[in-house]
Parts: structure tokens; sequence; C-alpha cells
């Protein structure tokens, strides 16, 4: 049960810091808390949890215009943050995870502003028909956080410089660009700001919840530091892609799949699955299933069917049978 509400505002802008700070609000949030967290990151690409950062972001271009890439715990696709876009965060134990109250919360925010919203689908916030937050989940050990971003006065020349969205994710939605499928808050409300939706948020979740917000004011800076560091590795951003072996990809009923695999003497010996899916837990239950078994598409399909619901199964499978089996 909630009895009580917590803030903290980061007050840095480096996506890796502010990463290692939500991971230690997540670990620490106490069992009767709902915790709201307010950042922002300058000029970065954050990727999901599963994603292969050289398949979503034109990674040499953002390194050469001194931006960051991030990857966060979360599954989801890649999002573009500057200044003009506001993260936030609701942590909480897992039993109190009440995710339309976030969103109840997320809207009153913007209805403080004198913006009307609607929702769409599982973890999208529309504003005139448009997306300005998109949202995504993390579970662990009893705590779980839903977070997300609100455009406020972001630079869309940006997001679809950086983002490399696979076509077919473009055209299972029916539109041609990145850029079009979004909206900044400020076109429906031009003097809005990141400062003001800050303080609307505050207001917001005290109406929604009934409690007054009480300020973190600090936490601890040695821990957050020494885990930003491994959130800004080479290895932890970008992993070690499988050499080529056999590969595939399309738009599935979870969302994007890129599978590699490597096959010797008939065996899978190895197996990576880049996804936008928001189970982040659904590589691993495929590598889990599939490696060390024959390559073989009906040994494949019943391993797949023994951890992935019936849907999920028969599509990564009829991907295989498409561009590998045929």
């Amino acid at each position: 049960m909630i009895k009580k509400i917590q803030f903290y505002i980061s007050d840095t802008v480096d996506p890796h810091l502010n990463l290692a700070k939500e991971k230690f609000l997540f670990d620490t949030v106490d069992d009767e808390t709902i915790l709201l967290y307010l950042w922002q990151n300058q000029n970065t690409v954050v990727i999901g949890k599963n994603q292969n950062a050289f398949s979503e972001c034109r990674t040499e271009l953002l390194k050469e215009e001194d931006g960051k890439l991030a990857r966060r715990l979360s599954g989801g696709g890649a999002v573009f943050h500057d200044l003009g876009n506001l993260n936030f965060t609701f942590l909480c134990a897992t039993e109190n995870l009440d995710i339309s109250k976030h969103m109840q919360v997320i809207r009153e925010a913007c209805a403080i502003a004198g913006i009307e919203t609607e929702l769409s689908g599982r973890n999208d916030i529309l504003a005139d028909g448009r997306k300005f937050s998109g949202n995504a989940f993390y579970n662990s050990r009893g705590h779980s956080y839903h977070h997300g971003t609100i455009l406020i006065r972001a630079d869309m020349a940006k997001l679809g410089r950086y983002l490399t969205p696979p076509k077919a994710k473009l055209e299972a939605k029916g539109v041609k660009s990145v850029r079009s499928r979004v909206i900044n808050l400020t076109e429906l409300a031009p003097s809005l700001t990141c400062e003001q939706m800050k303080e609307h948020l505050l207001v917001a979740i005290e109406k929604v919840y009934g409690f007054t917000p009480e300020k973190i004011e600090e936490i601890n800076v040695e821990e957050i530091t020494a885990l930003a560091e491994q959130y800004g590795s080479w290895e932890y951003l970008y992993g070690t892609p499988l050499p080529l072996g056999i590969s595939c990809e399309g738009r599935l009923p979870f969302g994007s799949a890129e599978l590699q695999m490597q096959v010797e003497n008939g065996i899978i010996t190895a197996l990576k699955l880049y996804t936008d899916a928001l189970d982040v837990e659904l590589p691993d239950k495929v590598e889990d299933a599939l490696v060390s078994l024959p390559f073989d598409l009906h040994a494949i399909r019943g391993a797949l069917l023994r951890v992935l619901d019936e849907v999920d199964a028969f599509a990564l499978t009829t991907l295989l049978s498409e561009q590998i089996f045929s």
C-alpha cells in the first residue's frame, strides 16, 4: 500500500549518470512509497535493453556531433533525448505498480498546461493524434519502474537525424518517417517549458495519489559514479555481435526482431535476438531454448512453443522458415 510520495530531480544531463541514478533509486525505494524521478539528457540516443545499437542509431554521426549513446534496463525502442524533452520514472514495489495511475499523472499534468491527451495502445500518450510520450517498464526482485519521455520542445530534426528504425517498423505503423509520428507539446501550448512541466507533474501526482510529495535531497554519489562508468562502457553499450553466420530480421507481433545464429555441424552453437519487445526476458528465453539444438525447423518450432506464447513462437518460426529454410 502506498503511504508516501517522494520525488527526486536530477541535476545532471549526462545519460549514464541519470540511468545510474534511476537504478539506485529503483534498488532503494521504500515498499510503501511511490517515487517520481525527473531527469533530462543532452543530445542522447537511448536504446532498449535488447536492441542492436548499430541497427537503431547512426552511432558514428552521434559521436561526431558530441552526442552520447545510452542503454536502459527496460525494453522497447530507441528514443532521442535533448533538453527540450523531460524524462519521468515512477518507481515502487511491484505490488504497488499501477500504470493507469501513472498515466493519469502525466495526463493531469498536461491538462494543467491546457493540453488534451489520449492513450494509445499499451505504452504511448498522444496529443492532437500524435505521440509525445513513449513508455517502457522494468521489474526485478520485487521492485518495478515505469519510465518515459515527454516531448516539450525537442529538436525534431535531430530525432530523425540519429535514429534509424527498421523500414518494416515504419511500414507496420503506416508512416514515412520518425518525425511524422511525434509532436512537441509547445505546438499546442507555445509557452510551456520543461521546468513548468516538472511543477505540473508534482501537482498532478499529489492530486492523483492524495499525498504531498517529499523531496529527496541526496543519494549515494560513490555508488552512482561506479554504475555510470559501467553504463558508459563500450561493452555495455554495444556488446559483442556474433560473427555473421545465419541471420534474419522482420517485424513480428512482439516488435522488431533481428536474429543472428552460429551453426556448426548442424547444431546451433550461439544465438542473439535483438528486439524492441517490451518483454526484456524474451531474448534470453529464445537463446536458452535454441542453443545446442539441431538446426532443424521442426525442432526449433517445438522448442519455441515451450517458452513463448503460440503467436510469438509461430511468428518467429515463420520468419526463419521464409528467410532461412525456404
